[in-house]
């Protein structure tokens, strides 16, 4: 079947229909203010070289997404863009902005929100309590314009280079501010202090911005039971909620996949699927609990959609044993809990405490071919680092599994990943660079529309220290309807 636009500004039914609009977030001054002391709390593995993450990679992502999604911002600009050192094309506080309609960046959208002077006084107030700042300094940036106050609540450095707020580094990965499930928006609830204030502003602006104006009674927070603050301790813990999108996967119409992670808590999971469910929103939620480690923190680090029968995925949580490529006898060990997995699906209207199980991701994923998507044959799996031993383990931490399908069989995915970049090519599937792309486009001898069956390669060098790929670095809001 043809896929149909959706009439709804926001919308979102899959993984793989052709995106239209989504939430990015360029590098910013924050991200360079980074020190090796403070990285891990920031949740960085390594401090990055903010000029080289911008330049040499970000801006290709930002270009490309822009050519796919707003031909016209960005065709016949290519060599005044490239030639502006100061980068203004990028900025959302600089009068040379983009301002694409269809790739947005919310600082540029919590700008607009703070032009309400109501929606600013509670936005300051809320930020300036979170972070401890001085009610004189909460006064002071009272005073700022918008564009200069939402620069300073997400760098964290004020107009004249004071550094009043730790910067939010992990900001770059809009997809886990919150997930589009159909013309509903999930709200995260961010496992890491270091991403409250993230969550602050993305409330405030799926609320109060007029993009989603049309979905306000559609945003779904998942909010702690009555009495949690009277727990135990240990209680507590148990019942948490703690949510972030890259989780959250809407593979098909009828069908939302939630994981249980280091990020996302089993009692979060349990509330997702009652609501969804309570909303009607899909038939089937399958819960996939995966291990608590940080080389594997959310489902699509593990795994990701490129085409309606074909998914790229981390081999160590394959059921045919591991990349050592041992013929072990069934049974006779127990299974590695470090790559060891669960999977339930809960469908609506059925026993909650009898979900169907899953043995393995291959069996899901087959099912899901198959069963929700229309598929004649089971899932064509590809595998990170061609599941070969250490390569798979190597690629799978650099975001081989990590990509974003631009359109159906259309994907971006990191240059550095040569095993699973291989095993895609084998697969059948054209590989180009970004830059040669990019180059075609300008010069009129290919258009976007008529890319297919292609992996986009980014440059990866700094973007990979940040541990998140293509698909972490973006949040659709709305796709064409894909069945």
């Amino acid at each position: 079947m043809e896929p149909q636009l959706n009439p709804s500004p926001i919308f979102v039914d899959s993984e793989i229909g052709t995106l239209k609009r989504l939430l990015i977030h360029s590098p910013d001054e924050g991200l360079g203010k980074v020190i090796p002391m403070k990285a891990q709390d920031w949740l960085f593995d390594d401090i990055i070289h903010l000029d080289t993450m911008r330049k040499n990679e970000y801006d290709y992502y930002l270009k490309l997404l822009l050519y796919f999604l707003d031909y016209e911002n960005i065709h016949g600009r290519m060599s005044e863009v490239d030639s502006d050192e100061d980068r203004s094309f990028y900025k959302p506080d600089h009068p040379n902005y983009y301002n694409s309609k269809k790739v947005l960046d919310p600082q540029y959208l919590l700008s607009q929100v703070l032009d309400n002077p109501t929606i600013r006084e509670r936005i300051v107030a809320s930020i300036c309590t979170h972070e401890g700042v001085s009610y004189r300094k909460q006064l002071q940036l009272m005073e700022m314009s918008s564009l200069a106050l939402s620069r300073t609540l997400i760098s964290g450095l004020t107009p004249e280079k004071e550094m009043l707020f730790p910067p939010v580094p992990n900001l770059i990965f809009t997809r886990d501010v919150g997930i589009t499930i159909k013309d509903h928006i999930l709200l995260n609830r961010p496992a890491k202090l270091a991403r409250t204030r993230e969550s602050i502003i993305m409330r405030h602006i799926f609320f109060h911005h007029p993009i989603f104006n049309s979905i306000k009674n559609n945003v779904i927070e998942i909010e702690d039971q009555p009495g949690f603050f009277l727990l135990e301790e240990d209680e507590q813990d148990h019942r948490r909620i703690t949510l972030e999108g890259g989780d959250v996967m809407m593979v098909a119409p009828n069908h939302v996949l939630i994981g249980v992670s280091e990020r996302t808590s089993s009692y979060a999971a349990e509330r997702v699927v009652k609501e969804l469910h309570a909303r009607d929103l899909v038939e089937k939620v399958t819960v996939i609990k995966i291990p608590a480690h940080r080389s594997c923190m959310h489902i699509d680090t593990v795994f990701t959609q490129i085409k309606r029968d074909t998914w790229v995925m981390f081999g160590e949580f394959s059921g045919a044993n591991t990349d050592f490529g041992d013929n072990e006898m069934v049974g006779l060990h127990e299974p590695d809990g470090r790559f060891h997995l669960e999977i339930f699906q809960y469908v609506k209207g059925k026993d909650y405490s009898d979900p169907i199980r899953f043995e393995h991701l291959e069996s899901l994923l087959h099912h899901i071919t198959r069963y929700d998507l229309g598929c004649n044959t089971n899932a064509k799996i590809i595998y990170s680092g061609n599941k070969e031993f250490p390569y798979g383990r190597r690629e799978q931490w650099t975001d081989s599994c990590n990509m974003l399908a631009l359109k159906e069989g259309v994907v971006i995915g990191y240059d550095r990943n040569d095993k699973t970049i291989q095993a895609i090519e084998n697969a059948g599937m054209k590989v180009i660079e970004v830059s040669k792309l990019l180059e075609l486009f300008d010069c009129e001898e290919l258009h976007p529309d008529d890319v297919e069956n292609t992996l986009i390669l980014l440059p990866s060098a700094e973007l990979s220290r940040a541990r998140g790929g293509s698909h972490c670095m973006s949040m659709p809001i709305q796709r064409d309807g894909f069945m």
